[in-house]
């Protein structure tokens, strides 16, 4: 039919709404509704002093008091005189630009990726940004979200734009049921083992499929977070019924008739069915188990009954090499059974795996058990924090011997103090498992808070769908 638009991905339609104008060179200036910061930012607002400038949209610039802070101690002036100052220029910087912050006093604070969802700042639709590569968590929403860099950071407080080169697009199609047990990291982590850290490189990925619609929006979340370590610009799943239930009544979403006429828009935003993207990858959720990461990339990943790879194994050189990297750096055999693999503690937290959804399938494996291990528990914000309390979920974990701490990003890069220590082994819901992530000489297993909890309990990585009979 002449004149009949062309289909368009999920993806298309928010980009298109928010291109201002584009160059020769085919960069397109971007609008952008949300810009989270931290006290990372204090280069980018360092750059407007030196400019005298001002921030052009102060009420679309939130900032949030996260990866520095102290998880222990609270109440007092912090130790670190070097993260003191950085939490007060936080505080100095918002004030001076009239700007809303969750700081270390707010009933709000927590990690920002955790935040923003919750209070109802990320809605779908959006252009978010932030100087943290997690940003992609957003797009759990139907939000075009994206980390930047700190250059980014200054030009999108002076002008609340951002130059920004059109991606490819990628669907990633997960049908089927997920088996007692698996959770989104273990999808997450499934699929960067099958198209390896770099295998969405230069791609905005929608994740869809029947097993990607009965996610919650917490594991939604979980999945979008990570799908920066398949090498994508931004991971994104459409808007549904499951998206507008999370949203209604949080505090900063639209009300009443207003969300009515933004949740018809918001719905209007999935993929068109004839829609075209440059690259399909379709699994299997049904062949997914629970996954843990054994080397020093997220796309190390097997499923825990699997046992290590063998270099001489390998499809060329330099995977060997890869694998013989990752081994030596784990301090771990080729053949190696990964169930035999012993810990040393864990960690529950970070902006892939601390909202109460995940808080709750740790502590049904840990109720009523010991940790063999010491570990640490952080929820993502200060709200989930009290919810966890209210449900007791709390003194689970304390019975069972870990620490249960204030909420930040903690030890997921150990930028506050908490270190995974030289040499030790880490079982972790963390998004990266990177050489000295969690602190210089750290040893870090990515995995499910559900299989975290079961590492606790052992003291070894261990499948846990044993460990849950007769608790689901």
């Amino acid at each position: 039919m002449p004149g009949t638009a062309a289909p368009r991905t999920l993806f298309d339609k928010v980009w298109d709404e928010h291109v201002i104008l584009t160059r020769e060179d085919g960069q397109s200036l971007l609008w952008i509704d949300r810009h989270f910061f931290h006290e990372g930012s204090h280069h980018a607002f360092a750059q407007l002093r030196a400019r005298d400038a001002r921030v052009a949209r102060p009420a679309l610039n939130i900032g949030v008091a996260d990866h520095y802070v102290p998880t222990h101690g609270r109440g007092g002036p912090i130790a670190d005189p070097g993260i003191r100052l950085m939490v007060d220029q936080l505080s100095d910087n918002a004030a001076k630009h009239g700007l809303r912050l969750f700081g270390l006093d707010s009933p709000g604070q927590g990690i920002v990726h955790v935040v923003g969802p919750e209070q109802g700042l990320t809605l779908p639709g959006l252009t978010i940004v932030c100087g943290d590569s997690h940003t992609s968590t957003h797009g759990a929403f139907g939000a075009l979200a994206f980390g930047i860099g700190a250059s980014e950071v200054a030009h999108v407080l002076m002008t609340q734009t951002l130059w920004q080169r059109r991606p490819k697009r990628m669907q990633i199609v997960m049908d089927g049921t997920l088996a007692p047990g698996i959770g989104a990291k273990d999808i997450a982590l499934s699929i960067i083992a099958a198209i390896g850290a770099d295998g969405a490189q230069g791609h905005a990925v929608e994740y869809a499929g029947s097993a990607v619609r009965a996610l919650s929006m917490e594991g939604r979340l979980t999945l979008c977070n990570l799908a920066i370590e398949s090498g994508a610009r931004c991971g994104m799943v459409a808007p549904d019924e499951t998206t507008l239930r999370y949203l209604r009544g949080r505090p900063f979403a639209p009300a009443g008739a207003e969300f009515d006429r933004a949740a018809a828009h918001w719905l209007s935003l999935a993929s068109d069915p004839d829609a075209a993207f440059d690259r399909e990858v379709r699994l299997d959720a049904a062949a997914i188990a629970p996954v843990v990461t054994w080397g020093v990339s997220p796309e190390d990943a097997l499923p825990v009954t699997a046992t290590l790879p063998d270099p001489a194994a390998a499809r060329d050189e330099s995977h060997a090499a890869q694998i013989r990297d990752g081994l030596d750096y784990m301090g771990l055999q080729a053949g190696q059974k990964i169930s035999d693999i012993r810990i040393d503690r864990v960690f529950i937290g970070s902006c892939t795996n601390s909202r109460i959804e995940d808080l709750r399938a740790a502590a049904a494996v840990l109720a009523g058990r010991r940790s063999l291990v010491p570990g640490m528990v952080s929820p993502g914000s200060t709200l989930v924090k009290h919810q966890a309390e209210q449900e007791g979920l709390d003194r689970i974990f304390r019975d069972a011997g870990l620490e249960w701490v204030e909420s930040g990003c903690s030890m997921c890069v150990g930028m506050n103090g908490d270190l995974v220590p030289p040499g030790e082994r880490c079982a972790s819901t963390t998004n990266r498992n990177f050489r000295g992530r969690q602190g210089p000489g750290s040893r870090t297993h990515l995995m499910s808070p559900a299989m975290t909890a079961a590492a606790a309990v052992c003291g070894h990585l261990t499948d846990v769908r044993p460990l849950l009979e007769g608790r689901l």
